[in-house]
């Protein structure tokens, strides 16, 4: 869903529409959605297996190398050490 259609479908300029939508999340629409598409790659990875790669391409990234970069900077680790650590803590609990 592209964000000018969100901003129309609530009756708002693109420009009002960001403006609410980072005084509501802190986050601009584009930042939310990396974010959500980020810790819906992480479920996949931890809960079904998934490669890193086909996690990458689920959630809607072209490169995976643009998906390492922006899974290591959100969760703080590569995928496969952060889904290892995920598992080993899941497990201990």
């Amino acid at each position: 869903m592209r964000v000018e259609d969100l901003a129309d479908a609530v009756g708002m300029s693109l420009s009002s529409f960001h403006q609410h939508f980072r005084a509501m999340t802190s986050l601009s629409p584009l930042q939310f959605q990396k974010q959500l598409r980020l810790i819906e790659a992480r479920r996949r990875m931890v809960s079904e297996g998934a490669s890193a790669s086909s996690a990458a391409f689920a959630v809607g990234y072209e490169s995976v190398p643009q998906f390492t970069r922006d899974y290591g900077k959100f969760f703080g680790q590569p995928p496969l050490r952060d889904t290892k650590a995920v598992r080993s803590r899941t497990l201990a609990a």
